[in-house]
């Protein structure tokens, strides 16, 4: 089995979606804005994909208040430094790191501009 996506839902898909793919690198699969604002959203290697809705059946969790290490979205990115600050720049905040572990791994814990946690991770050995 391979995972085909992972399902969030946001307060503002539609700015969420345009914000991903121009500071993060998704390229959008599908999408519409009736009934609800509904994204799918591909990484830049066309392997994984993110959904993103606001369908105002359900409520949006409160992910400003969520430990990051309940929840969080995680990317590989070679210059954890350089991302921090282009993101911070983007209206994200950085929540922990830039941390430089034993094993080589540098990672940065951040919240996007709605507060959902990403993190940027650099592994000193790769993982996929």
């Amino acid at each position: 089995m391979k995972i085909e996506h992972a399902a969030y839902q946001v307060e503002d898909a539609v700015c969420m979606a345009a914000w991903f793919s121009a500071h993060l690198g998704f390229i959008l699969k599908r999408g519409r804005e009736k009934p609800f604002p509904v994204y799918f959203l591909a990484d830049d290697a066309g392997e994984v994909m993110i959904e993103i809705y606001t369908n105002p059946a359900v409520e949006v969790p409160d992910y400003r208040t969520m430990d990051p290490l309940i929840l969080h979205l995680a990317f590989v990115c070679n210059d954890v430094p350089r991302m921090v600050e282009r993101l911070k720049e983007a209206g994200a905040t950085l929540v922990s790191g830039i941390d430089k572990l034993e094993n080589g791994d540098v990672l940065a814990m951040m919240r996007d501009p709605w507060g959902f946690s990403i993190q940027l991770c650099d592994r000193g050995e790769r993982m996929v």
